[in-house]
């Protein structure tokens, strides 16, 4: 029994390692090319009217993408999916698919063709405060009906790729950001090159260029995705789906678990939104300096946090499905572990290096002095609560798989009433600072409460807490040494861009010598960076395995000629 269970428990950290191991590439190399966007509408938008107007326009698509995309559609669609083809076959479990494709992009589009309607209502409730400045609420109405159709499309483009990731397939998925970002830094670059950046250009003409990136990269993501669908002969065909008519056991039970879902899954956007709206009241400037903090937050929660979350989820699935609850606290240990190697380093230059990060990335062209103060002021407070988002996609996932996204709902609730009436208190004492502490608290709230309930339920527990104390202890000597470096007037010396690729080079390297003197390296970190000589060295040994193997045929087949030939 204990063979089997460490057997069990080597295999289903093998698919974590490997899973995470193809998503994480990719969310890398996502959120690197995020970052050229945002230094792109820095640049060009800075933090004033322009670009309050495409943020506030982009917020409510980008909302739905991110309870899509890494939340509520996964959370929910996945585990079903997973149990019906495990049950009664891939054929049953594609009609399944194909069933909410045709009610979620029913709905989608009616959504749309609402808002297109009552978008200066819908712009008025994200963004009260703009109606003391008409230009920025006219600009955010006019870009917010180009960009909304974007929301059916990566609503469709989530549900395909929870379908890839059912099969292990992550790399549309992880792939189509990618997408997202090369499209919307080509519609930043537009800007200059179209003229629109100059003095006689509406706010809505400068932001334009971008709007237009966001639809065809959407359609993008769509083709990407079908393809990949196709590959697996996994695509949700609607023949024989009476869905005009009735719903299936199937899909309401999906249906039941997606408001949950959603509400569990989105509680750091939804309180990113409640921060939005409270911006809009707050001076110029507000709403876009909480952006660009939130983003650079957001490196650490994406490469790391989603991307494991999202490899974790469907092996908690199968060892739910396979009433196997024993193996769930290990592979979440495991996947704490790995977190904290990445989460509490991350937050140690945040709070220590805010300043060198926002200077260096946007403080250039548009983006004054003044944006960099405020700016950097936020990402600290952000940065309190990194460990907390991080770890809570983490444990997300077990509550899904285990059909418990009630409990999830519970939870995201009460984050979401904290955060209101803490932005609410603290926003008076410390303006748009305080809107990021608030999202800060209620991350810990989700973080702690999600714990709390896995433990009682004995899919948690404190294997992990003694490398995890000894990361915020090391974490700790970390931020002490960046703050003593950052001092140095030699630093200051060499510009905002060169400063900062040195202290946060100095931070990657004294991080690996403290986590190798606390004994927290995670050996997974080794396996995720497969060496170039390991692979040669693997072809080269398949070759003479090839090789033997072709010899011994040739010997079997010599001998059996000798013996038909003595027999005649």
């Amino acid at each position: 029994m204990a063979e089997d269970r460490a057997s069990g428990d080597k295999l289903t950290g093998d698919k974590l390692t490997g899973a995470f191991r193809q998503i994480v590439g990719l969310t890398a190399a996502s959120r690197v090319l995020g970052f050229l966007r945002d230094i792109a509408f820095a640049a060009f938008l800075g933090a004033g009217p322009a670009s309050d107007a495409f943020l506030v326009a982009l917020k409510l698509p980008n909302l739905f993408r991110r309870l899509t995309a890494d939340g509520a559609m996964t959370n929910a669609f996945l585990p079903a999916y997973s149990a019906l083809k495990s049950q009664q076959g891939k054929k049953a479990a594609l009609l399944l698919a194909a069933e909410i494709q045709v009610w979620l992009l029913l709905a989608l589009c009616g959504l749309v063709v609402l808002a297109e309607l009552f978008m200066p209502l819908v712009i008025d409730l994200l963004a009260p405060g703009f109606a003391e400045t008409p230009d920025r609420r006219q600009a955010a109405i006019d870009l917010a009906r180009i960009t909304i159709p974007y929301l059916p499309m990566i609503s469709a483009v989530a549900l395909w790729a929870a379908i890839s990731n059912a099969h292990d397939r992550f790399f549309g998925g992880a792939a189509a950001p990618v997408i997202l970002n090369i499209f919307l830094i080509g519609g930043a670059l537009a800007i200059p090159l179209l003229g629109l950046n100059g003095p006689g250009s509406s706010l809505f003409q400068l932001a334009l260029p971008l709007a237009i990136g966001l639809i065809l990269a959407g359609l993008c993501q769509m083709l990407l995705l079908w393809q990949a669908l196709g590959q697996l002969a996994a695509r949700p065909k609607l023949a024989g789906v009476s869905v005009w008519f009735s719903v299936s056991p199937a899909g309401r039970r999906m249906w039941r678990s997606f408001v949950p879902a959603a509400l569990g899954a989105g509680t750091l956007q939804i309180n990113l939104l409640v921060d939005m709206v409270l911006a809009s009241l707050l001076p110029t400037g507000a709403i876009s300096w909480l952006y660009y903090s939130d983003r650079l937050a957001q490196l650490p929660l994406g490469v790391v946090g989603i991307a494991l979350g999202t490899a974790l989820l469907p092996q908690l699935s199968a060892l739910e499905a396979a009433k196997k609850p024993a193996q769930i606290a290990p592979l979440l240990a495991r996947g704490l572990r790995l977190a904290g190697f990445f989460a509490f380093p991350s937050m140690a230059a945040l709070l220590v290096l805010a300043p060198q990060l926002i200077s260096g990335l946007f403080g250039r062209g548009a983006f004054d002095d003044s944006d960099v103060i405020a700016a950097a002021a936020a990402l600290m407070a952000y940065g309190c609560g990194l460990p907390a988002y991080i770890f809570s996609k983490i444990l997300q996932p077990a509550f899904y798989a285990a059909d418990r996204g009630r409990e999830a709902l519970f939870i995201a609730l009460a984050a979401v009433v904290l955060n209101i009436i803490a932005s609410l208190i603290l926003m008076q004492f410390f303006g748009h600072v305080g809107l990021a502490l608030a999202t800060a608290l209620a991350g810990w709230l989700v973080m702690l409460a999600q714990a709390g309930w896995l433990v009682r339920q004995r899919r948690l527990d404190a294997s992990s807490l003694p490398v995890l104390l000894r990361g915020v202890l090391a974490a700790l000597v970390l931020a002490g040494g960046l703050w003593l470096l950052a001092g140095l007037e030699a630093i200051a010396g060499l510009g905002a861009i060169a400063g900062m690729l040195v202290l946060v080079l100095a931070g990657l390297l004294g991080w690996f010598v403290l986590a190798r003197l606390a004994g927290i390296i995670p050996p997974e970190l080794f396996s995720l960076l497969p060496r170039l000589a390991n692979r040669s060295s693997e072809k080269s040994g398949a070759k003479k395995s090839a090789a033997k193997k072709s010899g011994t045929k040739k010997s079997a087949a010599k001998k059996s000629g000798a013996k038909k030939s003595r027999a005649k």
